[in-house]
C-alpha cells in the first residue's frame, strides 16, 4: 500500500455504494454508504450546517478503494457528543484558529463503530497519514476520530494520536431467554421498580408496535418527525436532521431501521427510532406529543431490551450520556476517541487534560458499576 496517494470525496454519493460497502462491511448500519448518503443528500450534514464532507479514500493498485476514512470539515463542535469546546476556547485565546477542524465520525451519531473502513488492513496507516497531512497542509488545528471500536483504538494509538476516554451506558445480553430472565438478574427492589414503571407506562391502554422495512410508511415518518422536532428543540435548539433524511433512510436501508411507536386508539403519540446492527440494537431518537409517566423508559430502554433478547443481539447502545439508564440495567462502559494536534504546545496541554480526565472517568465508571441494579454474589 506504500506509495498510494489518497484522494478526497466531497460527498459519499461520489463513490458507488458497492465500493463503499465493500470497505464498510455489513455489521454497523451507520458506516454504510446509504446512511452517509442520506445525511448528505437530505441537507442534514452539509457545508451549510457546518459539515462539509471530506472523505479520505485510498485505492489499491487496480484503482479500487482499499480503505475509507469518512471525515468532515467542521466549522463548530455541535452534533459530535465528544466535547472539545474548551479546547477551542483555549486555542483561540492563545491566538490560534480552531475551526475548521477535521472530524472523522458519523454525524450526529454517538455510536461505537469503525472509523477506518478497510477492505485492505494495509490502508489504515495510509489513511491516518493522509488525515494528518491534510490538517498540516491546510493549517487545521486538529483532527478528531470519535467512538472508536476496541480493535481500531490501537491503530490510532500506534500513529501517535492522543486517546481520550468518555462513558456511555450499554445493556449487555447475558444469555437471557426473555425479559423475565433479565429481571431475575436484578435485586428484588430494582425488579419491582422496573415492573412498576412498565405497568405505569401502559396503564391507560397504550399499544406499542414495532415497525421495520416496508411497514414504515410516510405517515409513520410524519408522526416521528413531530416527536423528533419536539425533543430536538428542547435539547439542541434546532434539530440536526431534516425531514427528508427519514424518508431517504427508510427507503434505502429500511431493513436496518426499527421504529417503535406508542399508539392511543391507533394514533401515534410517541416513538423511538433504532438501528439494527449485526450484534447490537442502537437507540437513536425519541419523542412524544403527550406526557405519559415512564413512557420514555418503556419505549427507549425496556422495549429495546425485549427486542434484543428476542432477536439474539448481544447488546443495546442507548445513545449518549444519561446516568438514569443505570437503574434500568444499562451498565457504564468506556468510550474512546483519538485526536491529532499538530502544534506541539497545544498538544502537550491537551495531553495533560485527557490524562487527568481519563483518570476521573475511570473512577466514575468504577463507582457507577458498583451501583448497578444487578444482584451481588
Amino acid at each position: 500500500m506504500s506509495g498510494r496517494v489518497a484522494r478526497i470525496l466531497s460527498a459519499a454519493a461520489d463513490m458507488p455504494a458497492a465500493q463503499w460497502d465493500a470497505c464498510a462491511g455489513d455489521d454497523n448500519p451507520f458506516t454504510r454508504h446509504a446512511f452517509f448518503a442520506a445525511l448528505e443528500a437530505s441537507g442534514s450534514a452539509v457545508a451549510r450546517t457546518g459539515w462539509q464532507a471530506a472523505h479520505i479514500v485510498v485505492d489499491d493498485a487496480a484503482g479500487v478503494p482499499a480503505g475509507i476514512l469518512p471525515a468532515y470539515l467542521k466549522s463548530h463542535s455541535q452534533g459530535e457528543y465528544v466535547f472539545d469546546q474548551g479546547w477551542a476556547d483555549a486555542w483561540e485565546r492563545a491566538g490560534g484558529r480552531y475551526y475548521p477542524k477535521l472530524q472523522c465520525s458519523v454525524p450526529f451519531t454517538p455510536a461505537t463503530g469503525p472509523r477506518l473502513l478497510l477492505r485492505d488492513p494495509a490502508a489504515a496507516p495510509v489513511l491516518l497519514a493522509a488525515a494528518e497531512t491534510l490538517a498540516v497542509q491546510n493549517g487545521f488545528s486538529s483532527v478528531h476520530a470519535t467512538f472508536l471500536t476496541p480493535e481500531q483504538q490501537a491503530l490510532f494509538a500506534a500513529q501517535g494520536w492522543l486517546m481520550r476516554t468518555g462513558e456511555q451506558f450499554h445493556w449487555a445480553n447475558d444469555g437471557y431467554g426473555d425479559f423475565g430472565d433479565f429481571l431475575a438478574a436484578l435485586s428484588s427492589r430494582k425488579r419491582k421498580a422496573i415492573r412498576k414503571e412498565r405497568e405505569g407506562a401502559l396503564a391507560d391502554g397504550l399499544e406499542i408496535v414495532h415497525l421495520t422495512g416496508a411497514a414504515i410508511t410516510e405517515a409513520h415518518w410524519d408522526a416521528f418527525w413531530r416527536f423528533y422536532q419536539d425533543t430536538g428543540q428542547r435539547k439542541w435548539g434546532r434539530p440536526y436532521l431534516t425531514r427528508a433524511f427519514f424518508t431517504q433512510v427508510g427507503a434505502t436501508m429500511g431493513d436496518r431501521v426499527l421504529l417503535m411507536l406508542a399508539l392511543r386508539d391507533g394514533r401515534p403519540i410517541a416513538g423511538a427510532l433504532n438501528f439494527i446492527g449485526g450484534d447490537c440494537l442502537y437507540g437513536r431518537y425519541w419523542g412524544a406529543t403527550e406526557d405519559v409517566p415512564f413512557l420514555h423508559f418503556e419505549l427507549c430502554y425496556y422495549q429495546a431490551i425485549d427486542w434484543a433478547i428476542a432477536h439474539g443481539l448481544a447488546r443495546v447502545e442507548a445513545g449518549a450520556q444519561g446516568a438514569h439508564k443505570l437503574a434500568r440495567g444499562y451498565r457504564p462502559v468506556a468510550t474512546v476517541s483519538a485526536h491529532f494536534i499538530p502544534d506541539r504546545g497545544f498538544r502537550a496541554a491537551v495531553a495533560d487534560f485527557v490524562a487527568r480526565e481519563g483518570e476521573m472517568v475511570a473512577a466514575d465508571i468504577d463507582a457507577m458499576d458498583m451501583a448497578t441494579p444487578f444482584r451481588r454474589g
